[in-house]
C-alpha cells in the first residue's frame, strides 16, 4: 500500500431502474426501513427529516410502480393510524441491501488501490475558472 494511508473505502450510491417509470434507490429504501422501524409513515418522515407529503409521494409512487404494494396503511382513529411493510416491501428492502453489500465489496476490491491515490482536501485543485464540484444527488433531509 502507498505511504498515504487510505482513510476509508470508496463509497457508492446507486439506483435500480426497473423501467422508465419504476426505480428504487437509497432514499426509498431508507424510507421503507424507517416505516418498518416506527410503524408510521409520519414518524418515519420525521426521523428522516422529510415532509410527510414527500414521504407519502415516495410510498405512493412505489405502490403504483409495482404490481404489489410495498406498504399497507391503516387510517387514523382512536388509536391512530399506522403503516407497515408488506412482505413484498420487506423483500424489496432486503434485496436492495444485499445488492448494496455485494456492490460495496466489489467496489472496495476493484477501486481500493485507486482510492489510495485520492489527494488530501488541501491538495484538491480545480482548473482555472472552474467552480467547485457539487453533489448531484439531493440529500434526504
Amino acid at each position: 500500500m502507498s505511504t498515504r494511508a487510505r482513510k476509508s473505502a470508496p463509497a457508492i450510491r446507486f439506483r435500480i431502474d426497473f423501467d422508465e417509470q419504476c426505480s428504487v434507490g437509497i432514499g426509498k429504501i431508507t424510507l421503507l426501513e424507517a416505516v418498518a422501524d416506527t410503524g408510521s409513515l409520519s414518524q418515519a418522515a420525521r426521523r428522516l427529516g422529510m415532509s410527510y407529503r414527500r414521504a407519502w409521494l415516495l410510498v405512493d409512487s412505489m405502490n403504483a410502480e409495482f404490481d404489489t404494494p410495498v406498504i399497507s396503511a391503516t387510517v387514523g382513529g382512536s388509536g391512530g393510524g399506522g403503516a407497515q411493510l408488506t412482505d413484498f416491501g420487506r423483500e424489496l428492502a432486503r434485496a436492495y441491501r444485499a445488492l448494496e453489500g455485494s456492490v460495496a465489496t466489489l467496489v472496495a476490491r476493484s477501486m481500493g488501490a485507486i482510492a489510495a491515490h485520492v489527494a488530501s482536501p488541501r491538495r484538491h485543485r480545480s482548473a482555472p475558472g472552474a467552480t467547485p464540484r457539487q453533489r448531484l444527488a439531493r440529500p434526504l433531509r
